[in-house]
């Protein structure tokens, strides 16, 4: 066991459709690198949400927080990360997005989901066990 929660990083170049008139990275979009490197980061631990769904929970995200710190433009290379840092009770992952050339931090921020029974529609107040199981080659 190595004792440490996943994190993993997502290259990605900033396409022109991604910016806003001002030319640069529309706001909203650095919630879709978000999304991007989350989605890469369950599939790093085997509980995507096409696994989530198969285990009877969706995991809604009931809060986000994203802080702009400096903008991207176009075709710069991003470099995104993602790490969990709390799954007892709910998922909470941070986020950090740095221009790849320059180290500059652009955005940070992280989102939590929960765990909805899909059957009943319960919340659950505590993650359920096949989180746990996924992440033990971690913890």
């Amino acid at each position: 066991m190595t004792n440490k929660l996943p994190s993993v990083e997502l290259v990605i170049e900033v396409p022109f459709y991604d910016l806003d008139p001002m030319n640069v990275v529309w706001h909203g979009n650095y919630i879709k690198y978000f999304e991007l490197v989350r989605c890469q980061l369950l599939d790093e631990i085997d509980y995507g949400y096409l696994k989530m769904k198969d285990s009877g929970y969706m995991w809604p995200i009931v809060d986000i927080q994203l802080k702009y710190i400096n903008s991207a433009s176009f075709g710069q290379i991003l470099i995104c990360t993602a790490t969990l840092v709390e799954y007892e009770n709910r998922i909470k992952i941070k986020y950090t997005i740095n221009c790849k050339n320059t180290g500059q931090r652009l955005t940070k921020g992280y989102s939590i989901q929960v765990a909805v029974d899909m059957n009943t529609k319960e919340l659950q107040l505590v993650s359920p066990s096949i989180l746990h199981k996924k992440l033990k080659k971690f913890i």
